[in-house]
């Protein structure tokens, strides 16, 4: 998914002067609030910020006006636009150069809570786009699909895992709108995919953090129809929401409360959630009882099962004692490489081959995410490139491909309870360049694990859109995990 706010049919015709059509450059929907900067530049010539103009879903608003919206949604799916007022305004037809700049915070992704009461520190996200433009009055049509695709193989009595993906997968279609729900989950049965469907509910639901009953109706319309499953609710905790604090204690509950309600409505069994606080997990649990929902905290990149921090909720997991709570494994955390998909964006940004191989040298030793980092882009610094021109990449390079040992989620595997079955890549030979898929399921076959494998596609996080179809991908994955489970099984 480029890491960008306009698109090569953003520039509109608008009676004010012209408008840019935005995309939201990230893969859920953020609240306005995490909108921090927004400038300009037609022609190389800088935009004033007076006569610059946001508009979403009828509403209008200054630029400084932004960081206080915490109450409004920017849905994925939603494209509001800028406006620029200009003496002359633009005809359909003309082309001209745009350059964009923004900064946003991701509200969920807290790097160190606020003090005395304060802002925490949230995970930046810095977009910078130039790109020639021609002023048009509508979106650019999705491509045609591939559909000649192989039957898919009959399930066995003797597989191990059922399989199913996160909708997640194919982010960037469905931000860009080459798919509705419906749309999308009928191309998932089309391609043979299922039967398990998990949701990221901040990227889903248009009225998140709630779930609202014409969104029910919609779901299990398109979710009967193909007879799919329910296997997890993806819950963020937006603790960023707010730009002069972070969320308090019966904030980040009520908050957490209202997705456990819209999971239970929509019919998951088990909620993906973000933060293990112990005093959090001691008032949600009993909501979990009442709703009979199972609480899984993800143990994602770069952490491990025996990393300091899972070692903690390890504890707290002891300390309440109960078989609602529990892991999502998450096989960023067990990579053996840097995958080719993410090498091959930031060759994009610029970096050349000796920095690709100092990339990965750095990459690979055991210093703690933040050093393994920070060692990076020293080294960029050092040569005169600017780590802005990576975008967001300097950061994710790091801390979404974990190299800890596979044979590690052995050691929690009865607390398992669902799997991300994380991957960037199917090569030539049917197999996961980065990731051993063979060994994880040999791991977590012999370790008794009999829950849902859901396929996660996080290419999108490094490719263009178009540049693969990721759905088509994910088959592909699950006749790699087909292939790897029956392996194992007797003759």
């Amino acid at each position: 998914m480029p890491n960008g706010l306009i698109a090569d049919d953003s520039l509109r015709v608008h009676p004010e002067g012209l408008a840019l059509s935005l995309t939201i450059p990230w893969y859920r929907s953020l609240w306005l609030s995490s909108v921090g900067t927004l400038q300009v530049s037609i022609d190389g010539e800088p935009a004033d910020a007076a006569d610059l103009a946001f508009e979403l879903a009828g509403a209008r608003y200054v630029l400084d006006d932004l960081p206080d919206q915490s109450d409004v949604l920017w849905y994925l799916q939603e494209h509001p636009l800028l406006i620029v007022k200009r003496d002359i305004p633009v005809t359909l037809g003309e082309s001209h150069e745009v350059e964009i700049f923004g900064q946003l915070r991701l509200p969920y992704m807290q790097i160190a809570p606020g003090q005395d009461g304060g802002p925490g520190m949230y995970v930046p996200n810095v977009v910078r786009q130039t790109l020639t433009l021609t002023a048009t009055d509508r979106d650019a049509a999705p491509p045609a699909l591939v559909s000649d695709i192989a039957p898919v193989p009959p399930a066995t009595d003797g597989d191990p895992f059922k399989l199913g993906l996160t909708l997640y997968s194919a982010s960037a279609e469905f931000r860009a709108g080459w798919y509705d729900f419906d749309g999308l989950l009928d191309r998932v049965a089309e391609l043979g995919i299922g039967p398990g469907i998990e949701i990221v509910a901040s990227q889903m639901v248009p009225t998140y953090p709630v779930v609202s009953d014409e969104f029910v109706r919609t779901w299990r319309a398109a979710f009967d129809k193909h007879g799919f499953d329910e296997s997890s609710f993806g819950a963020n905790l937006d603790m960023g929401r707010r730009r002069d604090r972070d969320m308090t204690p019966d904030e980040e509950f009520e908050f957490s409360e209202l997705m456990f309600q819209g999971a239970k409505k929509l019919g998951f069994p088990l909620v993906r959630i973000q933060s293990a606080k112990p005093d959090l997990l001691r008032r949600l649990l009993p909501v979990a009882e009442k709703l009979d929902l199972t609480l899984a905290y993800e143990i994602h990149a770069p952490m491990g099962p025996n990393t300091e921090a899972i070692l903690k909720v390890r504890d707290t997991y002891a300390e309440l004692d109960s078989p609602l709570l529990g892991f999502v494994a998450d096989f960023s955390a067990t990579m053996h490489a840097m995958s080719p998909t993410l090498l091959r964006a930031v060759q994009r940004a610029g970096l050349d081959e000796e920095a690709l191989a100092r990339m990965q040298e750095i990459w690979a030793t055991d210093a703690s995410m933040q050093e393994r980092q920070q060692e990076f882009i020293g080294y960029l610094k050092s040569r005169d490139f600017d780590p802005g021109r990576l975008g967001s990449f300097a950061h994710l390079a790091f801390n979404m491909h974990g190299h800890i040992d596979p044979r590690e989620w052995g050691d929690i595997m009865p607390q398992i309870k669902h799997v991300h079955a994380k991957f960037y890549d199917i090569d030539e030979t049917g197999q996961e360049p980065a990731i051993d898929y063979p060994e994880l399921v040999r791991v977590f076959v012999e370790g008794g694990y009999r829950g849902y494998w859901s396929s996660e596609w996080e290419g999108h996080a490094f490719a263009e859109l178009g540049e693969v179809d990721p759905l088509v991908l994910v088959r592909k994955q699950h006749d790699l995990i087909r292939r790897s489970m029956r392996e194992l099984q007797p003759a």
